[in-house]
């Protein structure tokens, strides 16, 4: 800090250079404790360390500002009736200004460090998410793989005749899902495709006795959905649903309106079997749905004695 009178004129290059010159002081001050004092002292948790460092800091830097103002002491020093100030007044003054200049410092180191930290959490945290949804797309492929084969295995061991095109249906089905959906979100009008395929898959496994009932209401014009995503609801109800029962078909509807979709898929139960649902395919969707969907879907699982249903609604 200086003190400038108006007792005595002074020209415009000597005022400019006090002005520049004790700028430079209180910025290489706010410096030197940003980059230096900080780092070295106060993140280390070291604090009394710092704060003899900051005292001494700025017993320095305010007996340094009086020696410079000794050398404009006819423009610093001296009051308007000719009084000298003396020299605790303004040493004084001097540590008000440097401990306002080292607040400002702390503030932005502080302010800074925040929006660092912030900034790295959300990519550790972005990272960690990817890596749990690479990790849970990975198991659909085996899963949904394993199960196709065994139908297809069912069928070649019945020498039945539509066994090629069950080969044919499965390389379209692997195909879709080992290049069309590596994509966040893809084409809604491919992912129902997808399902299309897999659904007469099963069909050309069961024959003439499996009665699925899909249904697309609605128009699909440029809507995208995260891909694999309802896939295991209709897994789910072919591998422990009853799809040979006229009377109670496999009922797959989905209604599209605009930027909803509402999802609703029933089955009958297997008697023998009718607590063996659910398993790593819902799991995994339930997982999904809450990494890449959260407060966007509603879903409703009802496991009834005799039936299964599930109802999703997506704002896609």
């Amino acid at each position: 800090m200086f003190i400038v009178h108006n007792n005595s004129r002074m020209s415009f290059d000597e005022l400019l250079v006090i002005f520049i010159l004790y700028g430079a002081i209180n910025i290489s001050l706010f410096y030197l404790n940003f980059l230096f004092l900080i780092p070295q002292f106060l993140d280390n948790r070291k604090f009394k360390t710092f704060a003899i460092a900051i005292i001494v800091t700025v017993i320095a830097y305010g007996l340094g500002k009086y020696l410079i103002a000794l050398g404009f002491k006819h423009y610093i020093l001296t009051g308007r009736n000719g009084h000298i100030v003396t020299f605790w007044s303004y040493f004084l003054s001097t540590v008000f200004s440097s401990l306002v200049f080292i607040f400002l410092s702390i503030v932005l180191k502080f302010s800074v460090d925040w929006f660092i930290n912030e900034r790295v959490q959300r990519d550790l945290e972005n990272q960690r998410l990817s890596a749990e949804l690479a990790f849970l797309k990975s198991q659909i492929n085996p899963h949904f793989l394993f199960n196709s084969l065994n139908s297809i295995y069912s069928l070649a061991y019945q020498r039945s005749d539509t066994t090629p095109e069950a080969i044919l249906k499965l390389s379209e089905i692997m195909r879709y899902m080992l290049y069309e959906s590596n994509d966040n979100k893809v084409d809604l009008a491919r992912e129902l495709q997808y399902l299309q395929n897999y659904i007469d898959l099963q069909k050309i496994r069961f024959g003439k006795k499996a009665y699925v009932d899909y249904v697309v209401n609605g128009t699909v014009t440029n809507q995208r959905i995260v891909p694999l995503l309802l896939i295991s609801f209709i897994e789910n109800a072919f591998k422990h649903g009853v799809a040979n029962d006229p009377n109670f078909p496999i009922m797959l509807t989905i209604n599209i309106n605009s930027n909803r979709l509402d999802f609703y898929m029933q089955n009958k139960k297997h008697q023998h079997n009718r607590d063996a649902v659910g398993g790593i395919g819902l799991q995994n969707v339930k997982r999904r749905l809450d990494l890449l969907y959260e407060g966007k879907y509603k879903l409703k699982i009802n496991d009834e004695p005799e039936t299964y249903s599930s109802e999703l609604t997506l704002m896609l």
